[in-house]
């Protein structure tokens, strides 16, 4: 028989409490903090640093955290349209806030693709795009 504690702990924390999101704003062309922003800015800003910073890379971010993109520099466009659409997809529904992304559209030219799509949010629809280098000849 293994035996059962009751510390109290359990009833001290309450789950599905949704957490605000206010954050710092980030002004990235002076690369510099400006004041907050919250809700539909603050998500636009978070699918902008998670489309930005390269998953399993940085041990300050979770390994939840970011997109893998640089592997795919190098392979074949036939192979690299669908993996940007699912690694992206994993990449925006690890936030809470985000429900699904769809409707993407591709265009290659001189070594990169450009991918839009839209991600879809407790907030409304969001357009987003990231482009990603897949060769060196641009």
């Amino acid at each position: 028989m293994i035996p059962e504690v009751n510390d109290g702990l359990t009833m001290d924390f309450e789950e599905g409490i949704e957490q605000p999101s206010k954050t710092y704003k980030m002004n990235t062309v002076k690369n510099r903090i400006v004041g907050f922003i919250d809700e539909i800015e603050a998500l636009k800003q978070a699918i902008f640093l998670i489309l930005n910073i390269e998953r399993y890379d940085y041990i300050i971010y979770s390994w939840n955290y970011g997109v893998e993109l640089k592997d795919l520099f190098g392979m074949p466009i036939t192979y690299v349209l669908p993996e940007i659409k699912r690694r992206v997809t994993e990449a925006l529904v690890q936030d809470d806030r985000i429900d699904s992304v769809d409707t993407f559209k591709f265009v290659v030219n001189k070594g990169k693709v450009l991918a839009t799509f839209t991600v879809h949010s407790i907030y409304g629809e969001i357009e987003a795009e990231k482009e990603v280098m897949v060769n060196a000849a641009a």
